[in-house]
């Protein structure tokens, strides 16, 4: 079955076009807008905090069609697909490899935690703390346990998962269906010949949204200067470069050593996804990037079945960004309150963080919520603690997503070598 990529160009094919100037392509467009929301939001910042509804259009033209590119992908390469047991073996692989390294990323942000101690010398006194800052979070945030987050997954109605936008409910209703028509044989032959139509129109419209993509990304980045200001980042520089610094050597380090290991280099993935880097970075949400993200892990070789289970469900499941982020900010704010742990008790963090951090993803503010359910296990942590990263969690946000998101389409590079759909050359060939 052809590939959305051979009929919708990807829109990093026509940035790289050879017939437009350098300035038409998106990214460069993209950067621009970026720069003058900076710009404008320093010198305006009333009037930037205004262009908020931009970069929430934008957001929404994507999401509204996400639910509808992840049914058809899905159900239509399932359905299409001669071994069943692929299926199955795909979605194992998958959730061992974002168990794994997420894991790996709560560690880190634990150790470095430990190590840099970024809440040292703030010697807040809790009392003189506002809990009403983050009760509207803490409202939002209730514990969950291993049972209530499976029951999730199953939707109440089938129209409920796709009215909700819950990328794991869909992902659920799409592999039964591609079940079911796999099942029906030849006799479902014309209704994938529907799918795959839609499909093919679907990307297409991703195509036309992104052209509106610069006017996203200014709208977004304006209002988050003009509100939140840099100067706002001043007293809690040592976290947010500590967050930064960590977050860029985990991608460099930990997923470069594993995109080594699959036989591709990480820099030049990084290239290849400029795009979506940069559209992530100014809507602090990875949700924008994943509509083309999946598009262009078809064009590298994946096929359409894998790219469907596999970046939807790391969407909830594989949670780099939102893991290292959780560990190290719950130790900023113990050691910013002079709150001393034990191991029992950092280890007990850890344990909630694994299953808090699924489904912080995505949302903007998801992990700033998931963060008040893991604190919220330790008596001793005063929740109200977390109104001091409050103020900075939109750029905290900024490389969580974007973390997230690069860690999602290097896992499905990997889990497709693993299933040997591509080619260690071929893969190189592409990304150069």
């Amino acid at each position: 079955m052809p590939t959305t990529s051979t009929t919708v160009p990807p829109i990093s094919k026509s940035g790289r076009s050879s017939k437009k100037p350098f300035y038409a392509t998106l990214w460069v467009q993209v950067v621009f807008a970026i720069a003058l929301a900076v710009i404008f939001g320093h010198f305006r910042p009333n009037a930037a905090v205004a262009m908020k509804p931009l970069g929430d259009a934008f957001i929404r033209l994507i999401t509204m069609i996400i639910t509808v590119i992840i049914f058809c992908t899905v159900v239509s390469g399932i359905a299409g697909m001669q071994d069943m047991k692929k299926v199955g073996r795909v979605g194992g692989k998958a959730i061992l490899y974002f168990e794994m390294v997420s894991t790996i990323a709560l560690a880190l942000g634990l150790v470095v935690g430990n190590l840099v101690h970024p809440g040292s010398g703030f010697n807040v006194n809790p009392a003189t703390l506002d809990p009403r800052a983050v009760a509207q979070y803490a409202g939002q945030a209730k514990a969950q346990s291993v049972t209530d987050f499976f029951l999730h997954i199953i939707p109440t109605t089938i129209v409920d998962a796709f009215a909700k936008g819950d990328i794991l409910q869909v992902v659920l209703v799409s592999i039964l269906f591609g079940f079911a028509l796999s099942a029906m044989g030849p006799r479902c032959k014309p209704l994938l010949e529907l799918l795959d139509s839609l499909t093919q129109a679907v990307f297409g419209v991703v195509n036309i949204v992104m052209r509106f993509a610069p006017i996203g990304a200014f709208g977004a980045m304006a209002f988050t200067i003009g509100k939140y200001g840099i100067a706002s980042l001043g007293p809690l520089a040592r976290l947010v470069g500590t967050f930064y610094i960590t977050s860029i050597l985990f991608v460099l380090i930990v997923l470069g050593a594993i995109a080594w290991v699959a036989g591709f280099n990480i820099l030049k993935f990084l290239l290849y996804i400029k795009e979506e880097i940069l559209l992530v970075l100014a809507t602090s949400s990875s949700e924008t990037a994943l509509a083309t993200l999946m598009e262009k892990l078809e064009t590298l070789g994946c096929s359409r079945s894998l790219v469907g289970l596999v970046v939807p469900t790391g969407y909830t499941f594989n949670t780099d960004g939102s893991s290292l982020y959780m560990t190290l900010a719950a130790l900023f704010v113990a050691q910013a309150t002079n709150t001393p742990l034990t191991l029992t008790q950092q280890l007990m963090i850890f344990s909630v963080a694994v299953l808090s951090s699924k489904g912080a993803s995505g949302v903007q503010g998801a992990g700033f919520i998931a963060l008040v359910v893991t604190l919220s296990v330790i008596p001793t942590i005063p929740v109200a603690g977390m109104a001091l990263v409050l103020g900075i969690d939109r750029f905290m946000s900024m490389f969580r997503a974007l973390v997230n998101m690069i860690g999602n389409g290097v896992a499905t590079l990997v889990v497709a070598r693993w299933e040997n759909e591509l080619d260690r050359k071929t893969l190189q060939c592409n990304l150069a």
